[in-house]
């Protein structure tokens, strides 16, 4: 079953979409690196690579149902911050803008009676509710610590998972494992 049109043209865009939080999450790791703050840049960088690899999960589905998947060009990420806080209060309000981007793309699918779009977008859906409750905090915390960065990098340092792997879960990334 094809998905349909509208889904479609969306799924798209949110593929632009993705690759602009990308840069951001990479600006926001500069900054941080260059404030020598290591944790606080490992933290986005990887997040930048999160959210690429959300664009190429996108894209894989599109190729998967011999769709068009062309790449759309994105808005320049904000280089410049006034203080530690504002790279992930920036990151916050990016996260639940595309929570609802999300949303709205599994609704379509759902208007659309696309039940396999649909389907799609549920993990995308349950990845945005962690990537906002980790955003949250990580913004308490820096918040309290925005005189003395050196706590929010312990703060990581202590309450940072480690690395577990993929997600068995997760769709496939165009590409592999890029």
């Amino acid at each position: 079953m094809m998905p349909a049109n509208p889904f479609v043209e969306r799924l798209n865009e949110q593929i632009g979409h993705e690759f602009a939080a990308s840069a951001q999450y990479l600006a926001i790791a500069l900054y941080y690196d260059d404030e020598t703050l290591p944790r606080l840049a490992a933290f986005f960088y990887a997040q930048a690579l999160e959210e690429r690899n959300h664009a190429l999960m996108m894209i894989q589905y599109l190729l998967d149902a011999d769709e068009r998947a062309p790449i759309p060009g994105v808005v320049e990420p904000i280089n410049e911050f006034d203080d530690v806080v504002a790279p992930v209060a920036l990151a916050l309000e990016q996260e639940r803008r595309v929570s609802d981007q999300i949303n709205e793309l599994a609704g379509i699918a759902r208007e659309e009676r696309d039940f396999t779009s649909e389907q799609f977008m549920q993990w995308f859906i349950k990845e945005q509710i962690e990537e906002i409750s980790s955003m949250s905090d990580l913004l308490k915390v820096v918040r309290r610590a925005k005189d003395n960065p050196l706590l929010a990098e312990e703060y990581l340092a202590r309450e940072a998972p480690a690395d577990a792997g993929p997600d068995p879960t997760a769709p496939p990334v165009a590409g592999g494992t890029l």
